[in-house]
C-alpha cells in the first residue's frame, strides 16, 4: 500500500526542511529554482511501489507529489504514472528519480574488477532489459521479480513520463540516480499498444493525410515516439534532416539503421497496399508538422514509398528534404511510372555504387 509520509499545507516550510531531508540537496535545489512554492499547492511525498488511488478532493489542493522509490522498482511503471497524473491538477508537478541503464553499467563497471565486471553486466542486462521484454518470458520474469530492480534506459523513462501525461521541467543526476521534475500538461492516453520486443508498429502519416501503422525492427528505446518534440528542443536537426545526435537510437538500432535491416518489415505494408516500391518516406505527425502547411496538402495526395527520394539527393537540412520530396512528386504527378523508374534507379545506384547509408 502507499505510505504518505507527509501532506501539509505549508509548501514553503517542507520546502526547506522535511523535502530537504528525504532528498538530495540537488535535487532540492533544484526544486527551489523551478517550482513557484507560494501557488504550487499542498505536498504529497510517498514512499511507494504501488499505484494511488486518485481522491478527487485532494486532487483540488495537491500540487505537487514527489516519490523516493525508483521506477526501476515499481511493478506497473504506467499505471502508477498514469495514478499520479489523475491524482494532479493541470499545471500540478511530479518529482521521481530512477538509476538509468548507463549509470547501472558504470556501476557494475567500477564495483567489479575486468573482466568479471563486463560479465556480470551482460548477464544483468539480459536478464533484467531484455528478459522481460520478451512476450514468452515476460509473465514469468514478473512473477519471479515483481518487477523490482528493471534496466530502464532514459530516453524510455521520458517517453513513458510523456505518454502519461507529462512534460519535462529539468532533470538532475546525483547518487547515481536521475531525478526529474515534470509537470502534467494533459491526461494519459493509456497506450494499451505499446510494444517492447524487436517488431514495433508506428504510427505514421500515409495517403490523405491518414494514420497508418508501418512495421519496422525497433532501433529505439520503448516510447521514443513520445518524446521526438523534446529532441527536437534539445539538438534540433542535423545532417540528412534527421534529429541530430538523436539519443533514442541503440547500439543495435546503429547497426540495423546503417545496413536497413529495420526496414525490412516493411515489406508488410507493401504487400498491404499502404506503400508503393518508390515514394516519399511516410513520417510522424510531429515531423510533418515540420513542413510548410501548403506542402502538408500536397503531399498528402501521394502513397509513400519503401525508398525515398532523399537516397537519389541527399538533404542537409528540412528545407531540402521539402524540396527534395516536391521536386519528386511534382515530376511523378506528370508521368508516374518514368519518374518512379528514373528516381528507382538513381536510388539504387546511391545505396549499391556509392555506398550512401541511412543515419
Amino acid at each position: 500500500m502507499s505510505m504518505v509520509i507527509d501532506q501539509v499545507s505549508n509548501p514553503a516550510q517542507v520546502s526547506e526542511t522535511k523535502l530537504a531531508a528525504q532528498f538530495p540537496d540537488e535535487v532540492v535545489r533544484m526544486l527551489k529554482e523551478k517550482i513557484d512554492w507560494e501557488h504550487s499547492g499542498d505536498i504529497l511525498a510517498l514512499d511507494t511501489r504501488t499505484a494511488l488511488t486518485p481522491d478527487p478532493v485532494k486532487v483540488k489542493s495537491v500540487g505537487i507529489i514527489s516519490n523516493r522509490q525508483r521506477l526501476n522498482d515499481i511493478r506497473y511503471v504506467n499505471k502508477f504514472l498514469e495514478s499520479v497524473n489523475q491524482s494532479l491538477p493541470m499545471g500540478g508537478y511530479y518529482l521521481g528519480c530512477v538509476e538509468v541503464a548507463k549509470d547501472r553499467k558504470a556501476r557494475f563497471m567500477a564495483k567489479y574488477p575486468s573482466p568479471l565486471n563486463k560479465l556480470l553486466y551482460s548477464f544483468d542486462f539480459l536478464i533484467k532489459r531484455v528478459w522481460p521484454k520478451l512476450p514468452v518470458f515476460r509473465r514469468s520474469y514478473f512473477a519471479l521479480t515483481g518487477g523490482r530492480n528493471r534496466v530502464i534506459a532514459e530516453m524510455e523513462t521520458y517517453g513513458r513520463l510523456y505518454s502519461c501525461g507529462f512534460r519535462l521541467i529539468e532533470k538532475v543526476k546525483t547518487d547515481g540516480k536521475l531525478y526529474f521534475l515534470v509537470e502534467k500538461t494533459g491526461e494519459p492516453e493509456y497506450n494499451t499498444e505499446a510494444t517492447y520486443g524487436p517488431f514495433i508498429a508506428l504510427r505514421r502519416v500515409g495517403k490523405h493525410g491518414k494514420i497508418m501503422k508501418v512495421y519496422k525492427l525497433r532501433t529505439m528505446s520503448p516510447y521514443s515516439e513520445y518524446v521526438q518534440q523534446l529532441i527536437y528542443e534539445w539538438n534540433g536537426l542535423g545532417d540528412g534532416a534527421k534529429f541530430k545526435d538523436d539519443p533514442r537510437i541503440t547500439t543495435l538500432g546503429q547497426f540495423l539503421r546503417k545496413y536497413w535491416l529495420d526496414e525490412l518489415p516493411m515489406l508488410y505494408n507493401f504487400i498491404r497496399g499502404d506503400v508503393k516500391v518508390f515514394g516519399v518516406r511516410p513520417i510522424s505527425k510531429h515531423y510533418f508538422s515540420l513542413y510548410p502547411e501548403e506542402f502538408q496538402e500536397f503531399r498528402k495526395k501521394f502513397k509513400p514509398g519503401l525508398i525515398p527520394p532523399v537516397y537519389v539527393e541527399i538533404p542537409k537540412c528540412i528545407e531540402d528534404t521539402i524540396d527534395i520530396e516536391r521536386r519528386y512528386l511534382q515530376a511523378y504527378e506528370k508521368q508516374p511510372f518514368l519518374t518512379d523508374f528514373r528516381y528507382t534507379y538513381k536510388a539504387f545506384y546511391n545505396i549499391f555504387i556509392k555506398m550512401v547509408r541511412s543515419n
